[in-house]
């Protein structure tokens, strides 16, 4: 890159103003000044805390962008005395900002997914410490929440949203709780990192040579250091305000092929929604400084992490109904939808016994695998199962019959302990067809129940009213789409 090239697209001199800088462009050059603010999550009053920050900046940013950080120059006044500090840079064009180029409908994939890897080996290089992991922790999350949500709150924006925000707590609170083993694995796994901090799509710049990523965050390590995913999140939900929805989905996943980093989507919404927060508090500062046009867009943020939010909601799907009813059929669909764990009783009912799937034993009801001690046994390993996946949050979807109102008080329990939201889902269809569909399943012998016709009549005998269920008919051309998606709730990506 060349400093001529930074002044394509760009007039000779201008001006810009952020919520904590005055930036200079003047020919191929940039200088940033810090205005001398005390906005609460930090303090440039004095020269010398101007300075200090100005360094920070250099450094920090030259770890993505050696090339455009050309160091801090100092500014004396009249009288000789120093009295201001700037931070120099190369210009870039404005018009190669990532934001410009989707609002021009480009193709960026290559662009991203250069940014992917780019952010991945800063991540990788970081060094990792208890300062850096304390960030990334459940405790440390809960407090960030804390602070935005009480500092959008003391603002003009977020007063006008005060319930939302309250329920918005609420919502945090329950999902952290429930996921601190989630929290305790990504640290253990190495996934705290020093990391960009402000990964903006207005800071990155398509160059002919690649990207650069400018513009970090320097005020305060505590807000750079967190967990990796935290970092990307950011990127993330910028590119999905542009509408670039593609572009967010594309970045977390090269992300995660080149890091080897796959977390449960309720953790990649959890970060989206607080970044939108991030983004909500900065712009109703800027509209506390004069700027008219920033309160929607501080509403919009609101908006944009409630809806992440709802997407992350770890579900526990309890899908039952006596035999042949399209349990597995219609567990299989949510699973996919939702991304989230499938766990069927017929089969963990089989390996509790060694047995493969598919073998047949010739048990009937209340003998050998079908015995009572034997199904108590299989449900409580597949709620000992369901309960380790929502603490890592994963959604869950347990496909059994749930005749026995116990097991489902068993199965309220580990949802309420776990913090997620329980939906009960009972299906159901004439006996003619359930007696259609064990015939072929017999014929086929591909499936893991060994139910049968007498199997069945002594279900319909024994199970218990299950009025918390919501019923689902699963009669051939009566799915009823619209109902459970109002059930289930929106997918994550």
């Amino acid at each position: 890159m060349t400093a001529g090239a930074g002044v394509e697209g760009v007039g000779y001199a201008g001006l810009r103003e952020t919520h904590s800088s005055v930036v200079f462009f003047v020919g191929d050059r940039v200088h940033k000044m810090k205005k001398p603010l005390d906005l609460g999550f930090l303090d440039n009053r004095t020269r010398e805390a101007r300075e200090r920050i100005c360094h920070r900046e250099v450094e920090l940013n030259r770890r993505l962008a050696p090339d455009v950080y050309l160091g801090v120059a100092d500014v004396y006044g009249p009288d000789g005395q120093l009295c201001e500090h700037l931070v120099e840079m190369v210009r870039l064009p404005d018009d190669r900002r990532l934001a410009e180029a989707v609002r021009r409908g480009e193709d960026v994939s290559a662009v991203i997914d250069e940014v992917a890897r780019q952010v991945a080996g800063l991540h990788a290089a970081s060094p990792h410490n208890p300062d850096i992991d304390r960030c990334a922790s459940a405790d440390f999350v809960a407090g960030l929440w804390e602070l935005s949500l009480d500092h959008l709150g003391r603002l003009a924006v977020g007063a006008v949203r005060a319930d939302r925000l309250e329920r918005i707590r609420e919502a945090v609170r329950g999902f952290l709780v429930g996921r601190r083993a989630l929290f305790d694995a990504r640290l253990a796994a190495g996934r705290a990192v020093d990391g960009h901090g402000d990964l903006l799509a207005d800071d990155i710049f398509c160059l002919a040579d690649g990207p650069r990523i400018i513009d970090c965050l320097e005020f305060d390590d505590e807000l750079r250091f967190g967990d990796a995913l935290l970092d990307l999140a950011f990127l993330a939900m910028d590119l999905e305000r542009l509408g670039a929805e593609d572009a967010a989905r594309r970045l977390l996943e090269q992300y995660g092929n080149v890091s080897d980093d796959r977390p449960p989507p309720s953790l990649v919404h959890h970060y989206i929604a607080y970044r939108a927060l991030v983004r909500a508090k900065v712009t109703a500062l800027r509209y506390e400084q004069g700027d008219a046009g920033a309160r929607e867009m501080a509403l919009g943020f609101v908006d944009r992490l409630e809806r992440h939010l709802d997407r992350g909601r770890v579900r526990m799907v309890l899908v039952g109904g006596v035999s042949a009813t399209g349990k597995t059929t219609l567990s299989r669909t949510i699973a996919t939808d939702l991304r989230a764990r499938l766990l069927r009783s017929d089969v963990v009912r089989k390996e509790l016994a060694g047995l493969q799937p598919t073998d047949r034993t010739g048990d009937g009801t209340d003998a050998g695998l079908y015995a009572p001690a034997h199904s108590t046994a299989t449900y409580r390993e597949l709620l000992r199962r369901a309960e380790t996946a929502l603490a890592q949050g994963w959604s869950v979807v347990l496909d059994a019959t749930w005749l026995s109102a116990g097991h489902r008080d068993a199965a309220r329990e580990v949802a309420e302990r776990a913090a997620v939201d329980l939906i009960e889902i009972e299906c159901r269809a004439d006996k003619g067809i359930l007696l259609q569909r064990m015939a072929s399943r017999a014929e086929r012998g591909d499936d893991a129940s060994d139910a049968t016709p007498a199997v069945l009549e002594e279900q319909l005998r024994r199970r218990d009213p299950w009025p918390e269920a919501v019923a689902l008919d699963t009669a051939p051309g009566t799915a009823d789409t619209v109902l459970l998606e109002r059930l289930v709730g929106p997918a994550p990506w």
